[in-house]
């Protein structure tokens, strides 16, 4: 009985403790399912660790190659062919603004005497002020920026026709005395000023008979003085393909009978004719060029009321010598164009015993050779005459009876647009009662032009 009921609580207690074992054996399986999930994802988590450290470990090894390898050369970008746009529109026309500055430095010996302070012959060769008969003095120096100079122009089309305009000034002028104690000051000076329609100009400009195209390369203001047609006046000019013809301002330069100043006549009545006629060719250009005018003087109180006829032929011409050399030429003679030669070395005309005009013959001309040596380096070599035909028994014997000057120079450009340059002048001028003086010159300049 005994061993029935122990029997029997035994089984009683199986029976009771057999859900709980079930419970706590499904608990271990799936605590160890976990575990296991856990250590996969844990694994796969070191993995990608490994896998990145080893990806910036390359980019590391990247970085130091790129930054041990040469820089690349720039590649320059291509050059346009196209013209480059210059100027800005107002209305109707293109504006455009120009000009250059330039310094000169000069050094002057004078065999004949010295230019007083403000003669313009201390900032550019003039040769009819080449002092003569006077005390030679030592070695004058001189600096200036006096012969800037700027511009503005206009172009349109207004109405159907082709109008355009010029202005140009510089600042040769000087102020009064042209003190250079202080300031060294200079006056603006009217160049140039104009207006194109079509085929007409009008306005002020470079006279019809000159041409301006075979002036040589110069360090001085104008370089060849004695041998060159050198004048701008007012005019009204008409030009159809190589041709041109104009009217323009009159002025009479007098000698009284016997010598004496010079006298501007401001009398004539009729303008100065010109006519010129230009050539291009291959081997260079050629032109052509006359002048016919009025001489007038009047002077009541003497009495005087006298015209005559004055005329001048001048020919030029641009001649190519190989690839860059040219040489340049000119040669202008008449009688009565005494203010348009050489910058006015002699008169017109002179008076004689009874008060009428008679025109004084002229001959004058220039030779030059350019040469350039190496890009941005070239050299002109001038000579440059004037011979006057006085009558000395109506001007006296102080009158300039020649001049003539030789020059040589070289000239630099490091950039575009900008020169310095050095050119040694020699110069002279001779009097009809046989005076004379000469003039040694050296000249430095920097030039920049915009």
């Amino acid at each position: 009985m005994g061993s029935c009921r122990l029997f029997g609580g035994v089984a009683a207690a199986a029976l009771l403790l057999a859900p709980g074992a079930a419970l706590a054996q499904d608990a271990s399986a799936a605590l160890e399912a976990r575990i296991a999930q856990l250590e996969a994802e844990l694994n796969s988590l070191k993995s990608e660790v490994a896998a990145a450290r080893t990806q910036q470990a390359s980019q590391t090894q990247d970085i130091v190659r790129l930054e041990a390898r040469p820089a690349p050369v720039p590649v320059p970008k291509p050059v346009s062919d196209a013209p480059r746009e210059e100027g800005f529109r107002i209305g109707d026309h293109t504006v455009k603004f120009g000009g250059f500055i330039k310094t000169d430095f000069t050094a002057s010996k004078y065999s004949g005497g010295d230019p007083a302070n403000g003669d313009p012959l201390r900032d550019y060769h003039l040769p009819g002020a080449i002092p003569v008969g006077g005390a030679d003095e030592d070695v004058a120096t001189d600096f200036n920026a006096r012969q800037t100079r700027f511009w503005l122009t206009t172009d349109g089309v207004v109405g159907g026709r082709n109008i355009g305009t010029r202005l140009e000034m510089d600042f040769q002028t000087l102020p009064g005395s042209g003190d250079q104690r202080t300031t060294s000051g200079a006056n603006p000076a009217l160049r140039r000023a104009f207006v194109t329609i079509d085929n007409w100009l009008i306005g002020q400009e470079w006279t019809n008979f000159q041409n301006t195209a075979v002036l040589p390369e110069s360090a001085d203001f104008v370089g060849a003085a004695e041998g060159t047609v050198f004048a701008r006046q007012a005019q009204v000019r008409y030009t159809r393909g190589p041709f041109s013809i104009a009217l323009e301002n009159p002025e009479t330069t007098v000698t009284p009978f016997g010598g004496g100043a010079r006298i501007v006549a401001d009398d004539n009545s009729l303008p100065d004719l010109t006519a010129r006629y230009g050539l291009s060719r291959p081997w260079g250009d050629v032109q052509l060029s006359g002048l016919v005018r009025q001489l007038k003087y009047q002077n009541p109180a003497t009495n005087v009321d006298s015209t005559a006829v004055g005329w001048g032929l001048s020919a030029s011409a641009k001649v190519k010598v190989g690839a860059q050399d040219d040489i340049r030429l000119m040669l202008t003679g008449g009688e009565g164009v005494g203010r348009y030669v050489g910058l006015n070395f002699s008169n017109d005309a002179v008076l004689d015993a009874s008060g009428e005009l008679e025109a004084i013959g002229v001959i004058a001309g220039f030779a030059a050779y350019r040469h350039v040596w190496a890009p941005g380096w070239r050299s002109s070599l001038i000579w440059s005459t004037q011979r006057v035909d006085n009558d000395v028994l109506l001007t006296g014997t102080g009158v300039n009876r020649s001049a003539q000057s030789l020059h040589a120079n070289l000239i630099w450009s490091p950039v575009t647009a900008f020169d310095v340059g050095a050119e040694v002048m020699f110069a002279d001028r001779k009097l009809e009662s046989g005076l004379d003086g000469d003039m040694t010159r050296l000249i430095l300049f920097v030039k920049y032009g915009f």
